[in-house]
């Protein structure tokens, strides 16, 4: 079972125990004492004689998941377009779009939505006029 490894770290080096020394208190393996501090894994057994060692209630180990809501930042484009998007039969000469999104997918952004002038109407028509791109990155802590 998963336990708050960081917690046993700091309450040992708060009572100045070597991992050895931790071990012979709790009656436990040194190896088993690496691993717990290691992987934050521990059978009962070892996670009550750990309390004890270390003189704090089981419940105290609990490993404890931090949800962290990730954040985005977002930005527009604007691109270029000399000739309909959707216009008539032939095929349309279209802005270099993949060069334009790896050139903004080096500093981290994605591409979520692009919006044409035809699209933006809900039309087929023959206009022209500025492609818009909407990007998102992750903004790290």
């Amino acid at each position: 079972m998963k336990v708050n490894a960081e917690l046993i770290l700091e309450l040992r080096k708060k009572k100045s125990w070597s991992q050895d020394e931790l071990a012979i208190a709790a009656g436990l393996n040194l190896r088993t004492i690496q691993r717990i501090e290691k992987e934050a894994s521990a059978s009962l057994q070892s996670k009550k004689a750990l309390a004890s060692a270390l003189d704090i209630d089981t419940l105290d180990l609990e490993f404890k998941e931090l949800i962290i809501m990730k954040q985005y930042e977002y930005k527009t484009v604007e691109i270029e377009n000399k000739e309909g998007f959707l216009t008539g039969i032939k095929k349309q000469k279209l802005p270099d779009l993949a060069g334009i999104f790896n050139e903004q997918g080096k500093e981290g952004w994605l591409v979520v939505q692009i919006l044409t002038p035809d699209l933006g109407q809900g039309v087929w028509s023959a206009k022209t006029g500025k492609m818009v791109a909407l990007l998102q990155r992750e903004i790290l802590p």
